[in-house]
């Protein structure tokens, strides 16, 4: 079985703000230490599960992957194709697997929850709001690829759950604020997404291995892991106002076919209805 395994560094046990994930700030060195740490959990579980190949990328944007830590059994991969999605993911993977992921933007007690940027205040395809889990999933479904786990914050593991049922998850912390924020500007919700409770980052790991063992082998049994897509497909995003963009705003793109092709698509930006 070849598995695709997705990063990012929000959605791991002890990185526990902005810092964490910055790069020149106190704790960066720390964030990407504990992310590979479950990343390797991961790989773990599912060379243990019956993984043959696993090919990790790492999609935090100035980088979340500690290279020298990196288990050596798996390839990394950073950037992207000339066409960004679906971020290098193909027909050759049998699995698409989530480590560190976090909860879409606006996701109640969702902690560091976005969608790629701080500046998004929501993304819907179809009516549906989606995050960044989101987004390659449904990715991965229109190439048959199955999404078969995913580890990050509870809100995640929800989030995760209800588009992709039967997908195995491991939750590592749990955000304490309900708010959504949905009228913060993008430094107010930057303050607003930091509370949360975590697992001690060795416990995490195990979580995260012993779900990642159980994702491939029930793969091998199970039918699970592919979203119904119905095309047309409507994208919208809604930014979030700052102090560069005063009102919110939209970006609306369809394709009659393909969520990938949508998905590398972008609208002219417009003003919101008040």
């Amino acid at each position: 079985m070849k598995v695709f395994v997705m990063t990012d560094v929000e959605g791991v046990a002890g990185v526990q703000d902005w810092d964490w994930t910055t790069p020149g700030k106190l704790h960066y060195a720390e964030g990407r230490e504990l992310l590979t740490r479950e990343v390797n959990a991961a790989v773990e579980g599912l060379l243990e599960g019956g993984a043959t190949e696993i090919l990790v990328c790492d999609a935090h944007g100035p980088g979340g992957i500690d290279v020298q830590l990196l288990d050596p059994r798996v390839s990394l991969q950073r950037g992207w194709p000339d066409e960004e999605w679906p971020l290098g993911l193909d027909e050759s993977f049998d699995a698409v697997v989530w480590v560190g992921q976090h909860a879409k933007a606006r996701t109640p007690y969702g902690h560091l929850c976005h969608t790629q940027s701080l500046h998004y205040l929501e993304e819907t395809v179809n009516g549906v709001a989606i995050g960044e889990f989101g987004e390659l999933a449904m990715c991965a479904s229109e190439l048959g690829v199955r999404s078969i786990f995913g580890s990050g914050d509870e809100a995640f593991c929800r989030e995760a759950e209800a588009l992709v049922p039967g997908i195995e998850t491991a939750a590592v912390k749990r955000g304490l604020r309900a708010d959504v924020g949905g009228d913060l500007d993008v430094d107010e919700y930057r303050r607003a997404t930091t509370s949360a409770v975590h697992l001690h980052p060795v416990r995490a790991r195990e979580l995260i291995r012993e779900g990642a063992r159980r994702a491939v082998e029930r793969a091998k049994n199970e039918d699970f892991g592919i979203i119904p897509l119905q095309p047309p497909f409507r994208r919208v995003v809604k930014l979030r106002r700052s102090d560069r963009r005063p009102s919110a705003t939209f970006m609306e793109v369809e394709h009659p076919s393909s969520f990938i092709a949508v998905m590398n698509m972008w609208g002219e930006e417009q003003p919101l209805d008040e």
